[in-house]
């Protein structure tokens, strides 16, 4: 199985998704949807925001957040019917909604205006014209002025302050005043006593290019009800308010509405081009209240001091879909929601020639299926990741760097440390044991023990696959390479006669299962009962679901049985079940980015103590790795010793030394190891850069051979060192070590992509 030239093909496009499957994946995540509160104001006010400044004890913040969103925020703030409250989710929680009307009448009141002049803004050559005093009007006039139309305000009042009256009688005197100051600071001209006669109104609306007037003035003007999007009354060439428009936000509404109309207006457009979603909102966040305390709302009196109102503001539970994020590791790491990962994988993948930034994280994604489980829509990043990981190799744009160790892991379980053999004694098997290739490198005694057991008490025969599933290739994207694996185990499979499967790893079971019927051990073992010496007080321990197995009750319930049958008293962590973590062993995360794969191990790890339980031999290896006490529940099964995980070479002559035994001790067959022929020591501190670097004991082996047979090597003046290389498939390794008459001492070890020529 040589995929390597597969890897050198020219670039090529090849495109992920069309772009309606694009917006379909994107359409899923809800994050950026905004909070019912929010969706529920025409105005689109983010009470969420401002309910997090005034907790925060920020109410200039909130002030200026609201001033900016509207003129008049005061007005709007006292006389507001506050639909937002009623859509707060703490209503479904057991709560009234936050009182996001009080909250901003404490914003206005206890928080500082803003200083300063703010930037020059040149004057429109469109001048605007307002007739009557209505809050429609009134928040319209302020609208022409922020944006420097030049605007004339005609009033049949004698005052500003009789204007602040009509249109906001409810103002409280305090909060009039302020209103009244606000007026008076507007860079408007205002027409008192006015007499605002049919006659007057359409004579003087000629002077400008825009007009706006009062419900009161449409009538008198006998203009039929304006256009109910737009507000414009193309007859009398003026907006205004439907007459049965009610409510003080719902003047705010039109007024910004009509501002919008009138810009279109003025630059010769329809009113109605281009308006883009306005007014209240359907929203499709989800947000998650099982944690939810539903606490009182504040009483607000007379209106809330600073420690009232951050009170209040501080039962905003904050809404926003992240349950995602949450659970996830890699997403954490990365720090962005899908929406945003999947654009910027999808336009990685169309870049050909270029730095393709995205790789490091479509590789590092774990492939576990998480986010689609805790997203409330299902949202898969696994196949969005895996999508672009075989299509990038299929173009030529995935380098082999990335998982060309664990590749060649898989083809060396497939190849030197491969068996299938029927049990002795039959020819055809009922069953087959295939323990997979991570627990013959993690734990060979418990296969030894397992198939020793099942073979004895299994009737039918028990035959032994020692091997890989494939999903390495899999995971990898080499399409080619997993084909061709499951080829051949189908074939061995079929010289075995189609035996049922008996699976150790939920993994093997998913990617087993297309080939012929499979079982876990589990299952066996809680049909014919645990072997003779098992435990039945096994204690504490914290049980990790793998993965692998989500979606599978079947097998997440037969290992909880199987556990409590050896006496395990079980502890779930905080996610479990189909909830579960990966914990970094799961889509070769660990060999892209390792120190992704750590943040995983971490957050499996997360508030958990005692021995940590698996039925995934990759779990229990990440889990060992990290520090953790971690056993296979095979390893409590047979009483196999479950020590400190091995390494990488280690695990590779964990797998040979399991085939040798069973061709000696079970087919009666000794395979002849040819010795090395020399002392070859490894240093601790070389050792540790070999795991870190993933280079083997054999391929120093390799290299030391070569420098005996070639007698190259390059001297360190400054350590004494000698340093030989030697190029092994596509990676070149150096080796500096010392040497004396019996052999060698190894003390670094590093390697390269790199093709070393010689003249």
């Amino acid at each position: 199985m040589d995929f390597t030239e597969r890897s050198t093909r020219a670039y090529r496009t090849k495109q992920l998704y069309t772009k309606d499957e694009l917006a379909a994946r994107e359409g899923l995540c809800v994050h950026e949807q905004p909070a019912f509160c929010s969706a529920a104001c025409p105005l689109r006010t983010d009470a969420r925001e401002l309910a997090r400044l005034c907790a925060a004890g920020d109410f200039s913040a909130a002030r200026a957040m609201l001033e900016r969103a509207t003129p008049f925020a005061r007005i709007l703030a006292c006389g507001c019917e506050a639909p937002c409250s009623g859509k707060c989710r703490l209503n479904e929680a057991g709560a009234e909604g936050v009182d996001i009307a009080a909250l901003e009448r404490a914003a206005m009141r206890l928080g500082k205006a803003r200083t300063g002049r703010g930037l020059l803004k040149f004057k429109k050559k469109k001048t605007a014209a307002v007739f009557g005093a209505e809050l429609f009007t009134l928040v319209l006039a302020a609208g022409f002025a922020g944006k420097s139309y030049p605007t004339t305000f005609y009033a049949a009042e004698a005052s500003a302050a009789e204007i602040i009256a009509a249109c906001a009688p409810f103002l409280p005197e305090a909060d009039a005043a302020a209103a009244l100051a606000e007026l008076e600071a507007l860079d408007l001209t205002i027409r008192y006593s006015c007499d605002l006669t049919r006659e007057f109104i359409s004579a003087e609306r000629e002077k400008y290019d825009l007009a706006a007037v009062s419900r009161e003035c449409l009538a008198r003007l006998d203009a039929w009800e304006p256009d109910p999007v737009t507000l414009y009354c193309e007859g009398a060439r003026v907006l205004s308010r439907p007459l049965d428009g009610r409510g003080v936000l719902g003047a705010f509404f039109d007024a910004r509405r009509a501002g919008v109309s009138a810009d279109r207006l003025s630059q010769g457009m329809d009113p109605a081009f281009s308006r883009g979603e306005e007014g209240p909102a359907a929203s499709s966040l989800y947000t998650d209240l099982s944690a939810v305390e539903p606490l009182a709302r504040v009483p607000e009196g007379g209106g809330y001091g600073e420690e009232e109102a951050a009170a209040e503001a501080a039962r905003c539970i904050q809404c926003e879909c992240a349950e995602c994020i949450k659970g996830c590791a890699w997403l954490q790491h990365y720090g962005k929601f899908p929406r945003i990962m999947t654009r910027e994988i999808y336009n990685n993948v169309g870049i050909i020639m270029g730095d393709h930034m995205m790789n490091g994280a479509i590789n590092s994604c774990a492939l576990c299926k998480q986010c689609a489980v805790t997203c409330p829509n299902g949202y898969d990043m696994a196949e969005i990741c895996l999508s672009a990981r075989r299509n990038m190799v299929a173009t030529g744009k995935m380098s082999l760097a990335v998982h060309e160790f664990a590749l060649y892991d898989q083809i060396f379980s497939n190849s030197e440390a491969f068996l299938c053999r029927p049990q002795p004694g039959f020819e055809k098997c009922r069953y087959v044991f295939f323990p997979g290739c991570q627990a013959c490198a993690d734990a060979p005694e418990a296969v030894w023990r397992a198939y020793a057991d099942l073979s004895a008490r299994l009737a039918g025969g028990v035959g032994v696959m020692l091997g890989c599933c494939g999903i390495m290739s899999d995971w990898a994207g080499r399409e080619e390479l997993f084909a061709e694996t499951r080829e051949k185990l189908a074939r061995e499979l079929e010289a075995l006669g189609k035996p049922k499967i008996i699976t150790a790893c939920p993994t093997c079971t998913r990617a087993m299962s297309a080939l012929g019927e499979c079982v876990g051990v589990w299952d066996v073992l809680l049909d014919i009962g645990l072997p003779e010496g098992a435990p039945t007080a096994a204690g504490a321990v914290t049980l990790h679901d793998a993965c692998g197995a989500r979606g599978d009750a079947h097998t997440q319930n037969a290992v909880r049985a199987l556990a409590r049958g050896l006496g395990c008293e079980v502890t779930e962590p905080e996610y479990t079940l189909d909830r579960a973590p990966c914990c970094g062993y799961g889509g070769l995360a660990g060999y892209a980015r390792p120190e992704v794969a750590r943040d995983m191990t971490e957050f499996a790890l997360k508030d958990t103590e005692g021995v940590q339980l698996t039925y995934c031999m990759g779990c229990r290896d990440r889990y060992a790795r990290a520090g953790a006490e971690s056993a296979h529940i095979l390893e409590l099964v047979y009483s196999a010793p479950a020590g400190a995980p091995p390494g990488i070479s280690e695990k590779r002559r964990n797998r040979l030394e399991l085939r040798r035994r069973f061709l000696r001790e079970i087919y009666m067959e000794d395979e002849r190891v040819e010795p090395l022929g020399f002392r070859l020591d490894i240093t601790d501190e070389a050792r540790a850069l070999m795991e870190e670097r993933m280079i083997l004991d054999s391929d120093v082996a390799y290299v030391m051979q070569q420098y005996r047979r070639r007698g190259e090597a390059v001297l360190e003046n400054d350590t004494g060192l000698l340093v030989a290389r030697a190029r092994l498939g596509n990676v070149t390794f150096w080796v500096k070590f010392t040497q004396d008459a019996e052999g060698y001492t190894v003390r670094r070890v590093y390697s390269h992509r790199m093709t070393i020529e010689t003249r």
